[in-house]
């Protein structure tokens, strides 16, 4: 799920380029496990930065022009090239495994059941 430019131009700009985890909600929906990509993206030789958040869950349905909540919990480690599509993949298969480690962490955890989550538009999942 890729944030929208205006979006992207909204986060703060001394964000550090790189990979994060955390937590994300899509519109009413359940609150699920999440790596967050920030940068440029020089794998795809990108000439703007963009945000993209990979939800660990599989959705039935697409979910264009929903709402899309996040709670950055952590940072994984800094944007870097890759001399090939199988070593980005890779990498982002090691990012996914330690999001996983790090959010059934007990403090990392309790994010997941934080206020900003139980606003109308969303509800945590068990």
């Amino acid at each position: 799920a890729n944030f929208s430019q205006q979006v992207v131009e909204s986060f703060p700009s001394d964000i550090s380029t790189g990979i994060y985890y955390g937590w994300a909600c899509v519109g009413n929906g359940d609150v699920h496990k999440m790596v967050l990509s920030v940068g440029w993206n020089p794998f795809y030789k990108n000439i703007k930065k963009s945000v993209e958040t990979y939800i660990m869950h599989s959705f039935k349905d697409d979910f264009y022009g929903e709402t899309l909540s996040i709670v950055i919990i952590g940072y994984i480690r800094s944007e870097k090239n890759f001399s090939s599509l199988e070593a980005l993949i890779s990498a982002i298969q090691e990012d996914i495994k330690e999001a996983e480690r790090q959010l059934d962490l007990p403090e990392h955890l309790k994010f997941k059941e934080d206020n900003f989550f139980h606003l109308p538009e969303c509800k945590p999942v068990n």
